[in-house]
């Protein structure tokens, strides 16, 4: 998909043809969109196509006064009723007066700038749309990471009384979904702190104080992703030993009832046999005998396993 948007009247709206001071952004383009760029712009073809490997690393580069940046970006996918989080790479294209985006998916951080949600966005301002869009991506993470948490302590919840796999699954689905995101965090900053030696940006202050708000931002985030991932492990070795205990706890339930179960059946057996003379036997009320004896024994037995925490 090739859409092509321009700031007009502070208003993001859609155009036909590659203005200067427009913005071109391509989801999951195929070759004939990626070709049409490239031969009305000229770009890199290698540019455009850096974002659609999935395993395309963080990363900045220029080359014949193009410059390339790609970075991580968080996406949410639903995999049956639960939320998972992964990155995919996301290439920004400067080149003389227009931005290039692209992206796999679409519902991404760029869906605010399309709905005009964020503040003093202007297609014209290519460097200030950078870091808009570096830090929007900062906040994303920030968000997406108290989701996280959020969901492990509901699941957390869950486990106290649970002796299936099911929350520790959730569980590992969660760690990994850190472990992508402290992952890519990491390579972003890389990516922020050659920025800051790019010289065209610190020319303007207020880009220069976005530039330190989206690296502030990013380190938080870094750090949120470290202890909510320590976190996480801990209580994953917890899980696994509630699990197990709340397992022990029904066994030895069972195994009281199965004893207690198997007095009136040992009782009823002795009387089943065929011999003479037992106790009980012409005695008119025998049976209820009988069976006020096994009530007792059972009684008796089920009180003892019990004041021995065994019930």
């Amino acid at each position: 998909m090739l859409d092509i948007f321009k700031t007009i009247n502070n208003e993001i709206v859609r155009v036909d043809t590659f203005e200067e001071g427009s913005w071109i952004n391509l989801v999951n383009p195929t070759e004939e969109e990626i070709n049409s760029v490239n031969s009305a712009l000229n770009v890199e073809i290698d540019y455009l196509r850096a974002a659609l490997d999935e395993e395309e690393r963080a990363r900045i580069e220029s080359d014949k006064g193009q410059t390339l940046i790609i970075v991580d970006i968080p996406i949410v996918e639903r995999e049956g009723k639960m939320n998972v989080y992964t990155t995919i790479p996301l290439a920004i294209i400067l080149i003389k007066h227009i931005i290039i985006t692209v992206c796999l998916k679409e519902d991404t951080i760029l869906s605010d700038f399309l709905n005009n949600k964020v503040k003093s966005f202007l297609t014209q301002y290519k460097t200030r749309f950078v870091l808009q869009i570096l830090y929007k991506n900062a906040t994303r993470y920030l968000q997406y990471l108290k989701h996280i948490d959020k969901t492990s302590s509901r699941i957390e919840q869950e486990v106290y009384k649970s002796m299936k796999n099911k929350e520790v699954i959730q569980m590992l689905k969660l760690e990994k979904s850190l472990v992508y995101f402290s992952t890519a965090l990491k390579s972003n900053e890389v990516v922020l702190e050659k920025l800051m030696k790019y010289e065209h940006i610190k020319n303007y202050p207020e880009d220069t104080e976005l530039l330190e708000d989206v690296i502030i931002e990013n380190k938080q985030a870094i750090e949120m992703a470290n202890i909510y991932s320590s976190i996480l492990s801990g209580t994953m070795d917890a899980f696994t030993s509630v699990i197990s205990n709340n397992l022990n706890i029904v066994m030895k339930f069972l195994t009281s009832v199965t004893i207690v179960m198997a007095i009136p059946t040992m009782i009823s057996s002795f009387f089943g046999m065929n011999l003479m003379n037992l106790p009980f036997n012409n005695n008119p009320i025998g049976f209820w005998i009988v069976l006020s004896i096994s009530l007792l024994t059972c009684l008796a037995v089920g009180y003892t396993l019990y004041k021995k925490k065994l019930f």
